[in-house]
């Protein structure tokens, strides 16, 4: 992991405090920008967000599905804690602290919000930065690269119904129509524009210059495109973080306490199996982190720039980094 990577909480939290400080001056002059919408995504945030997902979406190479079957427990695992286990258990954790223990603190509307934004995040396992935990924990890179394609394809089928039911369970409305067109937005034109770039930039290129080159190149486009969103989400946040500081902390330990949850479950379920070290840390690691680019543009789209659900993703990323390097050192304190 790079030194900016690294710092990434850093960058976030003086994007929080950009993005604050920008809302405050421009006032309302400011909405202009979210008032640019087609099809219920807004115009400036989709670019950021096709900026973030691009760079991730190039560098699969679904070719590595025919190795599937070389760590089929291993992909088992990961495919049962994504999609049966950690949607539900997020869904839990927000129900529990924002509909009960935060009742003092929080109103029921700002609670549906927050939980809104916790279940897009548990909805969507991660697709990019798992690479970097992989690589720390020294994980089997073929494994990793086969469970993240798996689970790309996966999440094409099952976001939507599973965001759709964990909603719907919590009384929050949600048009079907935006989700889709969310979905579609946000994963499957990124994904078929980065297979088609991926095929044809190897085939004319070589793979030698798109590694060393083409991705050396992209890889500070996804870091910028995201820090460049937050500014614009706390722009407009601004008055609810001044007003009510804390909220930012009521969010984070529902979120901590989920990631921390999935990761242990997931470790000592594969302990359970036998899986060999390199297969099982990327395994906890997958499930621990998520596809906080995708669940920010998501709750933008369907609950707008300003809400409470997009509040909740941010803060996904806000803790993303430094409750993941934390296990990527047990998980090598671990080794076995």
């Amino acid at each position: 992991m790079g030194r900016f990577e690294r710092y990434l909480s850093l960058w976030v939290a003086l994007c929080i405090a950009a993005g604050i400080l920008l809302g405050r001056l421009a006032c309302d002059s400011i909405t202009v920008l979210s008032d640019m919408v087609w099809a219920g995504v807004n115009l400036p945030v989709a670019i950021l967000v096709w900026l973030m997902i691009y760079p991730m979406m190039v560098q699969i190479d679904f070719s590595s599905i025919a190795q599937v079957g070389k760590n089929w427990k291993g992909l088992g695992l990961t495919v049962v804690v994504n999609w049966l286990i950690k949607p539900f258990t997020m869904a839990f954790f927000a129900c529990f602290f924002f509909d009960h223990l935060y009742k003092a603190w929080i109103t029921p509307e700002e609670a549906d919000q927050y939980i809104a934004g916790a279940i897009l995040l548990g909805a969507a396992p991660c697709t990019a930065m798992v690479f970097v935990w992989s690589y720390l924990t020294k994980g089997d890179a073929n494994y990793t690269l086969v469970q993240v394609s798996v689970n790309d394809l996966i999440l094409l089928i099952a976001f939507i119904p599973i965001v759709r039911l964990l909603l719907g369970i919590t009384d929050i409305p949600i048009p079907w129509d935006v989700l889709a067109a969310s979905v579609v937005t946000f994963v499957v034109i990124p994904l078929i524009f980065g297979y088609l770039s991926n095929r044809l930039l190897l085939r004319f290129k070589g793979k030698e210059w798109f590694k060393e080159v083409f991705l050396h190149r992209l890889k500070p486009v996804s870091i910028i495109a995201l820090l460049t969103t937050l500014v614009l989400l706390f722009a407009f946040q601004g008055d609810t973080i001044l007003n009510k500081p804390v909220v930012i902390l009521l969010i984070a330990i529902p979120l901590t306490l989920q990631t921390y949850f999935i990761f242990f479950l997931t470790w000592f379920a594969g302990r359970f199996l036998k899986l060999r070290h390199a297969v099982c840390a990327p395994a906890a690691m997958i499930g621990a982190s998520n596809f906080f680019e995708l669940a920010v543009a998501v709750a933008i789209s369907l609950f707008g720039l300003n809400s409470g659900a997009s509040l909740a993703t941010v803060v996904g990323v806000l803790i993303e980094v430094p409750v993941m390097l934390s296990l990527v050192a047990m998980a090598n304190k671990w080794r076995y």
